[in-house]
């Protein structure tokens, strides 16, 4: 049995689960990471998913908050969110109003340090020096350092629950494949939490994707997101 089952892995789906499944696993109150610029290679279906299913409290790390019709904005607009930690929230107007009011919690943070919290997360390092923010209201209650005489924000790494990232493609290992600028946060998130669950456009038997062009390798991805059947997700 063990020899048939080396000779068949690869030849169908591993780690693929519904979406409902997958949303079913992240429980009120979790901390994600979600990818995605602007909507562009956010985890679409899993997130209306989340809604659909009135997820809870949950803190989200991602790069914006996009609009109240697209990504991260639809859990906005749901009220699924305690915390966000993005670097900007200009274009979705209910996360402003929801901030004012009090009722989400907003930490806003440099782009580039942004990244660089999340890779230092998923990399294992103690933090990130960055002299973004220095003289400014964000060195506030932070730990600075001088290097060579210049001053330094020491960045705390940034990790999460889950990892929920899109994908051009996945094979049947669950290694994965993204496409031009969809690929974004994807990456770096996937390194930086416990559970990964991918929702990639579709699922190709192993080998289709060439081995330079897989970015995120299979040992790295919990979960995949099925494709949408006919009539349903």
């Amino acid at each position: 049995m063990a020899i048939v089952a080396a000779l068949t892995a690869g030849t169908r789906p591993q780690k693929a689960v519904s979406v409902e499944k997958a949303a079913e696993m992240i429980p009120d109150g979790a901390v994600l990471m979600i990818g995605g610029f602007m909507g562009v290679g956010s985890p679409h279906r899993l997130i209306a998913e989340l809604v659909r299913q009135g997820r809870k409290d949950l803190t989200v790390i991602c790069n914006d908050t996009s609009r109240p019709d697209n990504g991260v904005g639809l859990l906005v607009v749901a009220r699924a969110l305690r915390k966000v930690v993005a670097s900007h929230i200009g274009t979705n107007p209910e996360t402003q109003k929801q901030m004012i009011a009090g009722d989400i919690e907003v930490e806003l943070v440099p782009q580039g340090t942004l990244a660089e919290q999340v890779r230092a997360g998923g990399y294992g390092l103690g933090g990130v020096l960055t002299p973004t923010g220095i003289g400014t209201p964000v060195e506030d209650g932070k730990q600075t350092i001088v290097v060579d005489g210049k001053t330094f924000l020491v960045e705390k790494p940034l990790r999460a629950d889950f990892a929920l990232v899109a994908a051009k493609r996945a094979d049947y290992r669950g290694n994965l494949e993204y496409e031009m600028t969809a690929r974004n946060f994807n990456p770096l998130m996937a390194m930086a939490a416990e559970t990964v669950i991918a929702e990639p456009v579709e699922i190709v038997p192993t080998g289709v994707i060439a081995p330079d062009h897989v970015v995120t390798p299979h040992v790295l991805v919990d979960y995949i997101i099925q494709r949408s059947r006919p009539n349903g997700r």
